[in-house]
């Protein structure tokens, strides 16, 4: 499990050629940096490798690692994820957060009504996405994370509002009978 002074910010996709590259995905808002962070580890900390980026390539780049010398050891690397100390990440401004920071928060509503809690930040390119469980959401509820909607995040107390629009927590409708 990665420390909790340490921030995901990119993970080994795979090997990229035969001589120890490896194609890795960037989590950080201007992906190249993920190459200034200093020496990136493993999410258990047992490794750590400082970051050479060498070219763009489809979703993220090609990254040459300290010690990775050929092909087989870029692909044992990969699905690994790369964490960087907090202290190295830049200051984020009242209204950034990084994702790590709200999974586990609880949500509620503008009535003060526990929602449930955020299981993960999502991304899929239109903005970011939490993803909130709990009693009675079956498999989830998925809630835009813009200022309209989440208009309050109180890490200090380890809460969210949520400003639900119309519809978002009501419940699915049964589908007709096909008879």
């Amino acid at each position: 499990m990665a420390k909790p002074d340490h921030i995901c910010v990119g993970a080994i996709m795979g090997a990229f050629g035969v001589r120890g590259e490896v194609r890795v995905k960037s989590f950080c808002a201007e992906p190249s940096d993920i190459a200034s962070y200093g020496p990136l580890s493993t999410e258990d900390g047992a490794a750590s490798y400082k970051v050479t980026l060498t070219r763009p390539v489809k979703t993220g780049y090609a990254v040459k690692l300290s010690g990775v010398q050929n092909k087989e050891q870029a692909d044992a690397l990969k699905g690994t994820r790369l964490y960087a100390p907090r202290t190295a990440l830049p200051n984020l401004s009242d209204d950034e957060f990084y994702h790590t920071d709200l999974i586990g928060l609880t949500v509620l509503d503008t009535g003060g009504e526990t929602i449930g809690k955020i299981a993960a930040v999502l991304n899929h390119g239109a903005g970011d996405i939490l993803e909130v469980r709990g009693k009675g959401l079956g498999n989830g509820l998925l809630v835009p994370f813009t200022a309209a909607i989440v208009p309050t995040v109180d890490l200090t107390s380890g809460r969210v509002i949520v400003d639900p629009p119309e519809g978002l927590l009501d419940p699915p409708k049964a589908k007709p009978d096909a008879s």
